[in-house]
């Protein structure tokens, strides 16, 4: 497994620069367009829709969540199909390594990617004077969390894919409509009564919760162990599942 991380981390350093642009330009820049820009408008408002907090606390940390969400789910699809169909994994299927170390690797790499982008967006949320203390430690780890119960799934089912356009379907029509429904933008309670409970199920919103009670203060013990089992779930049922599409694609 630490051979396959190292593999992906040697790869990693010729392209780091891109990615910490990304990662830091990114949270500055929804924060600054939409927490502060529209959050304005909310504050002077609607401020008791959103717990009494300003809305750029309130949105940060959800968009903390969903942008690790995005960002693993990126990575353990395209990244695993690709790497797949043409790429590392073809390369390492006639040596020692087993199906189960290439998965484990790879995916012990993209929780890397992910604490390393939640890290920037949480260092730009600081700046911004929304976080601090130990609350973004538990911030930290909540978001790659998240992005884990995303990554681990979507790599169990992008191993076994042929054609990189399904990647691009489920990210249209799953990943993306997940902000809305998850409280990234706007509170659960806003949506119609009857929705809440669909909300309520994704793993995006247990991952939103997470995320913005550990960085508004208000966490207890029970609301984020029922968060972190089922983020936990996600993630470990998907590298069983994983070890099991793996061995099919490349040992078939």
């Amino acid at each position: 497994m630490l051979r396959v991380f190292g593999y992906w981390l040697t790869r990693y350093r010729r392209t780091w620069r891109g990615s910490i642009v990304i990662n830091v330009l990114n949270p500055l820049l929804f924060l600054i367009g939409i927490g502060a820009g529209l959050g304005a408008l909310v504050d002077d408002n609607a401020p008791a829709q959103i717990a009494g907090v300003s809305y750029a606390a309130f949105f940060a940390p959800g968009m903390l969540a969903a942008a690790a969400m995005q960002n693993a789910f990126l990575e353990g699809a395209a990244g695993v199909a690709r790497a797949a169909g043409f790429g590392a994994y073809r390369s390492a299927t006639p040596t020692p390594l087993r199906p189960e170390q290439l998965a484990a690797g790879h995916l012990l790499f993209i929780t890397f990617r992910v604490l390393i982008a939640s890290g920037a967006f949480i260092v730009v949320m600081a700046a911004f004077g929304l976080i601090g203390g130990w609350w973004a430690l538990g911030a930290l780890l909540g978001a790659t969390l998240t992005g884990v119960a995303f990554a681990a799934p979507a790599a169990a089912w992008a191993v076994g894919v042929r054609k990189l356009r399904h990647i691009d379907t489920v990210f249209r029509f799953v990943i993306m409509p997940l902000y809305m429904f998850s409280g990234t933008f706007f509170a659960v309670s806003q949506l119609p009564e009857w929705i809440r409970p669909v909300s309520y199920l994704l793993p995006l919103w247990h991952g939103v919760e997470l995320c913005r009670t550990l960085s508004l203060g208000t966490a207890t013990v029970t609301g984020s162990s029922v968060h972190i089992g089922y983020l936990l779930v996600l993630a470990i049922g998907g590298f069983l599942v994983a070890r099991v599409t793996y061995r099919r694609r490349l040992h078939p």
